[in-house]
């Protein structure tokens, strides 16, 4: 005989059943999938915004490609700086196409799911991304601040070889800590309701869905937090503090301008990733709601990726002069 919860297992929707159910109400166990809620309260809107990020992710991708192919196809511009702008640009790429593409699809789908497998990957991308970034941008200013407080020695310190293992200790960092914290998160068990408020897997949305005790996942969060992206921040602001006592020692202005025109772009990034992480982080939560929040995640996804290669190109005399010489060489 049939027992009462399987005869209203029958009556299920498909959308219903992409959770199996153990007890009622918040102890359903989420199996398959998770939906991202995300802008669907726009309704008809929702098509602005497709044109609008469609617009700003192929920005994104053609101005970080076009700051690859210029420094790969430029002898000039193979020194250290622009071999870590490579992995910078490579960066925001892989972040933007980890979230825009399935956004975009989303804003004009009406059942906006996404495989707990997918989440998992997606989430692997994003904060392997992150982690990574806070690195690289670390190393970007100690190469600033060993050309400009030790220039005689810069060739021997920035060699091939350790720009090398500087970018692949970054990758290693970001990766094994990524792939530990995100490991750890999606072994909890997911229960109640499978929506998430976001249009994004991103950390605190995910570990809402957890129906288990996560305060120490989230002092790991947090110990993450402070030892790879506020250790590198400390270690960037330090970098400076070397840079801006050297330039200041400097007699000529002519000589300060330049000294502190090398490091301009660099800083103007690091103000942008950095400020835009701790307007997040550190705002009231009285003034925090799932709308601000979805709203604050979209700029930071978006106006970095779109920004940083008008940075490092229009305020750059040398990547400025390359892109002519390779407009002038494919005409010609």
């Amino acid at each position: 005989m049939f027992g009462i919860s399987q005869i209203q297992s029958l009556s299920l929707t498909p959308l219903q059943m992409i959770y199996s159910v153990s007890d009622p109400g918040e102890n359903q166990t989420i199996a398959d999938v998770f939906i991202l809620v995300g802008f669907s309260y726009l309704n008809k809107l929702q098509i602005v915004l497709f044109l609008v990020l469609l617009v700003t992710y192929l920005v994104a991708l053609i101005g970080n490609l076009l700051v690859i192919l210029l420094i790969k196809l430029n002898p000039s511009l193979h020194t250290p700086m622009y071999f870590f702008l490579v992995n910078l640009s490579f960066l925001e790429i892989c972040y933007t196409s980890s979230v825009l593409p399935q956004l975009l699809i989303h804003l004009l789908v009406e059942q906006k799911t996404i495989t707990i497998a997918g989440c998992a990957a997606q989430m692997y991308i994003i904060t392997i991304m992150g982690l990574t970034e806070s690195s690289i941008l670390a190393v970007m200013a100690y190469d600033r601040c060993v050309a400009i407080c030790h220039p005689l020695h810069y060739r021997a310190i920035m060699s091939g070889w350790a720009c090398a293992q500087l970018a692949s200790a970054s990758w290693i960092i970001g990766i094994s800590v990524a792939v530990a914290q995100t490991t750890w998160i999606f072994s909890l068990p997911f229960c109640g309701s499978n929506r998430i408020h976001h249009f994004v897997c991103d950390l605190p949305p995910v570990l809402k869905m957890a129906c288990t005790d996560t305060s120490k996942n989230k002092i790991m969060v947090l110990i993450v937090s402070v030892l790879f992206i506020m250790g590198p921040f400390l270690l960037i602001t330090v970098s400076y503090i070397c840079i801006i006592s050297t330039i200041l020692k400097l007699s000529l202005a002519e000589g300060k301008r330049k000294a502190f025109s090398t490091c301009s772009s660099h800083l103007m990034v690091v103000t942008l990733f950095y400020g835009t992480a701790l307007f997040t982080y550190l705002r009231p939560k009285s003034i925090s709601t799932p709308e601000s929040d979805q709203i604050i995640s979209l700029l930071i996804t978006v106006v970095a990726p779109v920004l940083n290669p008008i940075i490092y190109t229009l305020r750059n005399k040398e990547v400025k002069e390359a892109f002519r010489k390779t407009v002038e060489k494919s005409i010609f």
